[in-house]
């Protein structure tokens, strides 16, 4: 009986080490987990897969409106903005509204009309615009992302992956503006026409411990979808699910998918200070210098999400030649460092010089002579 037990655990911990490891699970056909500081991917499920994205979408239209426009505009709203369907704040045409205010209907209930009205106010049309979208994306990193509507309604090549989806959100997120609209709970506000009451519809923000955002999604093929922020003391986590199910099920499903995948980055990673800036014991030889050797430092300090495991086989590798010729001057570039996990480099930081170093000639022989003479005489 006992050598049975012994053999049942060790099957499970060659077999199913997923139990332990808690590793996510979720019904989302496509999912990413990343360290919204670093960039760094915690965890993936078909995460370079392109997909239809949703009103996920809109996370880029509020962005590139705040990065280009100014808050306190006043968008004339147009018949092709009234046009749009539904989830929509019901926007009157001749309408005269905050660009800020379309902002919060846009983010927090995600009105389609809105983000029509903001489009056609940043760009003049909707066309230009939404390629302004996929130029950003771009910049940004996001290398597989077009955009063809600013609301994310179903179109023909629109489409984006979990992972540039949460790069755009990872950017998204260092706008102080953005991540207030995001987090505002209900606002009501009036036009020339109307009065709104807008109530978040972010569950995720009520639900889950540290949540700061950010937006939710679904149409008839891209499913449900949600963009999830959060943060516990230091560690900053974005996550993605696409497609986590239809219908009232799948609805539910992409907070429970959320929870789990944030979860699991909150439960096994923490930041590690892997270099402190500036603490680098190790000097350089100079030839045919004023010195024999200089000091060096590291630009920038470096701190990484890893696991317990992952820092226990961490690696610093400095990329120094063994000796240099003079002149070096103070804060030239002598090499780099590289943190490195297996075969993957996580991080790369630039080795400077601490001081000059003057070449070694006949003139400054000469004055060395000179101020040692006169040290003496001292």
């Amino acid at each position: 009986m006992k050598k049975l037990t012994i053999f049942f655990i060790v099957f499970i911990f060659l077999f199913n080490i997923n139990i332990f490891a808690k590793i996510p699970s979720p019904s989302a056909k496509g999912a990413i987990l990343i360290d919204a500081n670093t960039g760094r991917i915690l965890w993936g499920k078909n995460e370079n897969q392109p997909m239809a994205m949703a009103s996920t979408t809109k996370i880029m239209t509020a962005i590139l409106a705040i990065e280009r426009g100014n808050l306190e505009d006043i968008v004339k709203v147009s018949k092709n903005a009234v046009k749009a369907p539904k989830v929509k704040m019901y926007l009157k045409e001749g309408e005269e509204i905050k660009l800020k205010n379309l902002l919060y209907a846009l983010m927090m209930q995600s009105s389609n009309d809105a983000a029509i009205a903001i489009a056609e106010h940043i760009s003049k049309n909707v066309e230009t615009f939404c390629n302004e979208m996929s130029e950003k994306a771009k910049e940004i990193g996001a290398k597989d992302t077009i955009f063809k509507t600013p609301n994310g309604l179903d179109l023909e090549n629109h489409h984006s992956t979990p992972y540039d989806m949460a790069l755009i959100a990872r950017y998204a997120m260092n706008n102080e503006s953005f991540v207030e609209i995001i987090n505002q709970k209900q606002i009501s506000f009036k036009t020339n026409k109307s009065s709104y009451n807008i109530v978040n519809k972010n569950r995720l923000l009520n639900e889950y411990n540290g949540a700061n955002g950010i937006k939710t999604g679904y149409t008839n093929k891209a499913g449900h979808c949600f963009v999830g922020s959060a943060k516990r003391g230091d560690l900053s986590l974005i996550s993605v699910v696409f497609a986590s199910g239809w219908g009232n099920k799948g609805k539910e499903q992409k907070w429970l998918d959320t929870k789990q995948i944030l979860d699991y980055g909150f439960e096994n990673f923490k930041n590690y200070k892997i270099l402190e800036q500036d603490k680098l014991e190790q000097n350089l030889k100079i030839n045919k210098g004023d010195k024999d050797e200089i000091s060096l430092y590291y630009e920038s300090k470096i701190v990484l999400p890893l696991t317990s495991e992952e820092f226990n086989n961490i690696k610093i590798q400095n990329n120094i030649p063994p000796i240099l010729e003079a002149p070096i001057y103070k804060d030239e570039k002598i090499g780099t460092c590289q943190i490195i996990l297996q075969d993957e480099i996580l991080a790369e930081v630039n080795i400077l010089a601490k001081e000059s170093v003057e070449k070694n000639t006949f003139i400054s022989n000469f004055k060395n002579i000179i101020k040692n003479w006169v040290n003496m005489i001292d």
